[in-house]
């Protein structure tokens, strides 16, 4: 008798689990469309760079790092002559000696390269430069948004994308017949442009050119782009 009496316990306690479970269950999303917006900018490459390489070989390791080292500092020297924080900077890149092998896997000599970046939004001062600097040669030639242009224009463009997600919300919500809508979630991508791809500058006809002329410069310009992508509850 005991086990017959349990049986409508049980069946309480299920019915009430089974309520519980719905109520906790959050109810399917009505009305809810997906929408995306984007925004353009075309803007001016406002940084340059340049990368500047020696390559040196010998019999001796030794004298062929030297040979790098002395390239380099002298480079060095005449670039920090026109330095300048955010405007002209100057960093010194890889020195590396290897070996260069014979066919029979003996050692034959030794070679090796060195660089020097050249960067900065005073292009006219690092145009000037270029010519300056003997000991080297320059091995590409890049044009990029700088940090500070990057991150006011991301702003911007960002802004209007935006708006164009708002407006594109309104007028869905109208088509669907609906009077008003709330944003349900939203994300916001910005797409910076990346370096303009180098110019690769051959020694011979740098070492062609008079020692007074400065380089051209043509930083052209890039595009930052903005996209806003999310849902909308029409109501």
């Amino acid at each position: 008798m005991r086990a017959f009496a349990l049986v409508p316990c049980l069946i309480v306690a299920a019915l009430l689990n089974t309520a519980h479970a719905q109520a906790l269950t959050p109810p399917t999303p009505q009305r809810v469309v997906t929408l995306n917006a984007s925004a353009t900018m075309d803007v001016p490459n406002d940084w340059l760079t340049l990368s500047f390489n020696a390559t040196r070989e010998g019999t001796e390791a030794g004298a062929v790092q030297s040979a790098l080292r002395q390239a380099l500092d002298a480079a060095l020297a005449e670039a920090r002559r026109v330095a300048k924080p955010g405007q002209v900077e100057v960093r010194a890149g890889n020195l590396s000696v290897y070996p260069r092998y014979t066919a029979k896997g003996t050692i034959g000599g030794w070679q090796g390269s060195a660089e020097l970046q050249v960067e900065g939004r005073d292009m006219a001062a690092i145009a000037q430069l270029a010519p300056r600097i003997t000991s080297m040669t320059i091995a590409r030639v890049g044009y990029s948004l700088s940090r500070e242009a990057r991150e006011q224009v991301e702003s911007e463009v960002g802004a209007r994308a935006i708006e164009r997600y708002k407006q594109r919300a309104g007028e869905v919500t109208k088509q669907f017949g609906f009077n008003r809508w709330s944003l349900r979630e939203v994300q916001v991508n910005t797409d910076a442009p990346g370096p303009v791809p180098p110019v690769m500058m051959r020694a011979k006809a740098m070492a062609a050119g008079a020692a007074d002329e400065s380089l051209p410069v043509e930083p052209g310009r890039g595009q930052v782009s903005a996209t806003v992508s999310g849902s909308i509850q029409m109501e």
